[in-house]
């Protein structure tokens, strides 16, 4: 056939468009389809309205994403215009907005749910077809029509079947991909498929947050330090699996099925619990119930002194162990000394609780916070932990000037291993400041080991170590540390991502999409995700997708610099050079992210001016430079190997 059906889809369902065209086309259908059908060069607007206008079917895969998407709407208000039939492929069940209710009132539906995936892929080339070519169209797949004498010449053959049941399954594992998927690993054919659900181990456990019951409902900040304090403790006993804070914090303030969450996070058992203070008293509840069949196992109250809460901590651990019934040695878990400064204590719970809030003026708020309880009670170890890593994120996201940051995080660091030498993730996190900062990666390297000696199954240790291998260039190294941490904490967004840096300098392009992908499901604003998901998208052909993505970025500076390389891509060179400029008016301190727009747009001399300008304001993003493919055009030229040789890292 000679006619087209256009295919409109939300760049999230890219997946299943295509195997939708690849089972219509396998029909005798040709389909139109961006980016796939996109002149290269030509304004990506004008083509999708002459294809639009050319074509004489309308085929929409409709999902929450699709509803979601201003691209999906505005294709289909004009095939309404241009009074196109719509025929429409529903692969969820999210509920239709008011303006997509208006154009679809008249549409021909095909439910994927209702019908299931050969049937209705069946259905949509049958009625495709027939709305191309009504009068000569025999069904495909639905036997012989015995009223046309054609039908013997036209009737399906092996092959043509066997590829309709490929496209069908072909559909099944991009609804998963894009619907259910929680793991990413690669396979040989560079496709993630979904995984086989993993079992469960007995000694397994996850700590939710506290509930505040105290009478003002001002005690939040203590409730969740209790549960962390026990998750630090828990953490130190070999052969249990308990699940990092960053995972099992994911489900504060909600209502939802023990169950279920037992299964999220891959824990047999889950402890939940409720503080009260009042005072100088603190009363603690707390409640082991088993994930599988929410039965309970084991509910204690303690009512003491708060200047016991360390106590208290200890004893809660020690029944968990008993009740798991998990060998331990008697220097695991010890009990320890009243508190020697209960406002010490106070001040550095507040100070977890402000950095938790993840942005300026929390990391300010914890960095005041631990250093008045170290001030208090100069011999506490975790203040000065807590008062290394605020620093270092107020460094690490620009908040403060990097040479201050991470020069006082390191200080604090430092002091804190003085008086507490075992403080595995202070370790790792020295590591990282010789990652980010120094670019030292033999110092890192000796305190990820130490780290590693101390705590070898931490998540965040293991995070770190994970980068530091990323950055080296040992990829399938960097994937299996990437996976370990995951293990412990697998709602972390940024593991996720670390995960997508990863598979992107394997030139695996579907699991970085699918690990983007999940960051911004557990986190739908987690800075550089659709920034990157973009990126991805981009090299995948998808610069539809990719527009879209990078419109979404929430840091306004990656959202510049995403739109100028796309927008150069798809040959809208004026609208490059306006987010360009805007971006260097306003985010000139982004040297980093510009230098890889100059690269990418091939402007080489600009590239590895901002390059050196990233060097010599210690960009802490400068450590991906190795592999970055916005950087490939220049990585030929000497000056690119010049300067990792500079930044210590190998050229191979």
């Amino acid at each position: 056939m000679d006619t087209r059906a256009f295919v409109s889809y939300a760049s999230q369902d890219a997946a299943v468009a295509n195997s939708i065209v690849e089972s219509l086309e396998q029909h005798g259908i040709k389909c139109w389809l961006a980016p796939r059908d996109v002149t290269p060069g030509s304004q990506y607007a004008d083509e999708i309205v002459e294809a639009i206008n050319n074509s004489q079917v309308f085929v929409l895969v409709l999902s929450e994403h699709a509803l979601a998407s201003a691209h999906v709407g505005r294709e289909l208000e004009r095939a309404a215009s241009k009074r196109r039939r719509v025929i429409v492929l529903r692969i969820d069940a999210a509920s239709l907005t008011r303006s997509f209710e208006y154009f679809l009132s008249e549409s021909q539906w095909i439910d994927v749910a209702a019908l299931g995936v050969p049937a209705a892929l069946t259905k949509l080339a049958q009625a495709v077809g027939q709305r191309l070519a009504p009068a000569s169209w025999v069904s495909p797949g639905l036997g012989a029509d015995v009223r046309d004498p054609a039908d013997q010449k036209r009737k399906p053959s092996y092959l043509t079947i066997k590829r309709g049941v490929t496209a069908a399954m072909l559909l099944v594992a991009a609804a998963v991909v894009v619907g259910v998927m929680t793991r990413y690993w690669p396979s040989k054919q560079g496709v993630s498929p979904a995984p086989a659900a993993a079992a469960i181990s007995d000694k397994s456990i996850a700590v939710l947050p506290f509930t505040d019951m105290s009478e003002k409902k001002d005690q939040e900040y203590f409730a969740d330090g209790m549960a962390e304090e026990i998750i630090d403790l828990l953490v130190k006993v070999p052969g249990l699996k308990v699940i990092s804070r960053t995972s099992s914090f994911q489900f504060k303030g909600k209502t939802e099925d023990l169950r279920n969450i037992g299964t999220q996070l891959g824990v047999a058992y889950v402890l939940e619990g409720s503080v009260r203070k009042s005072g100088d008293r603190v009363r603690i509840t707390a409640q082991l119930i088993d994930s599988r069949d929410g039965a309970h196992l084991m509910s204690q109250s303690y009512d003491r002194d708060f200047s016991d809460v360390l106590k208290m901590q200890d004893e809660i651990a020690a029944s968990l162990v008993r009740v798991l019934q998990v060998e331990v040695s008697e220097h695991v878990l010890v009990s320890r000394a009243s508190l020697s400064n209960t406002q010490a204590y106070m001040l550095y719970l507040q100070g977890l609780h402000a950095k938790d809030r993840f942005d300026r003026q929390g990391f300010e708020q914890a960095v005041n916070d631990f250093q008045q309880a170290l001030e208090l009670d100069p011999s506490f170890a975790g203040s000065a932990a807590g008062l290394a890593n605020a620093y270092f994120l107020l460094g690490q996201f620009g908040f403060l000037e990097p040479s201050i940051a991470f020069d006082k995080a390191r200080e604090a660091a430092q002091r804190a291993l003085e008086l507490d030498p075992k403080l595995a993730a202070t370790h790792a996190l020295l590591g990282n400041i010789d990652i980010a900062y120094e670019w030292d990666w033999a110092a890192a390297s000796e305190q990820i080991q130490l780290a590693l000696a101390d705590a070898p199954k931490d998540a965040y240790v293991l995070f770190i170590a994970a980068v530091q291998a990323q950055v080296m260039g040992r990829q399938d190294e960097a994937l299996k540390l990437i996976g370990a941490s995951l293990a412990q904490d697998p709602l972390n967004p940024s593991s996720y991502l670390i995960l997508s840096y990863i598979q992107i300098r394997r030139e695996r392009p579907v699991e970085a999409e699918a690990a983007l992908r999940r960051t911004l499901q557990i986190s739908p604003t987690f800075i550089f995700a659709h920034y990157y998901l973009g990126l991805v998208l981009l090299a995948r052909g998808d610069a539809h997708g990719a527009i879209e993505e990078v419109s979404r970025e929430n840091d306004e500076g990656l959202r510049l610099a995403g739109s100028a390389i796309v927008d150069f891509a798809v040959g809208a060179k004026a609208d490059s050079d306006a987010a360009l400029k805007q971006m260097l008016k306003t985010h000139a301190q982004r040297a980093y992210e510009i230098a890889g727009v100059y690269a990418f747009r091939g402007e080489t001399d600009e590239a590895f001016q901002w390059l050196d300008r990233a060097y010599s304001q210690k960009d802490p993003y400068l450590v991906s430079i190795k592999g970055n493919p916005m950087l490939k055009k220049i990585e030929s030229d000497p000056r690119y190997k010049a300067f990792l040789k500079k930044m210590n890292l190998p050229e191979g």
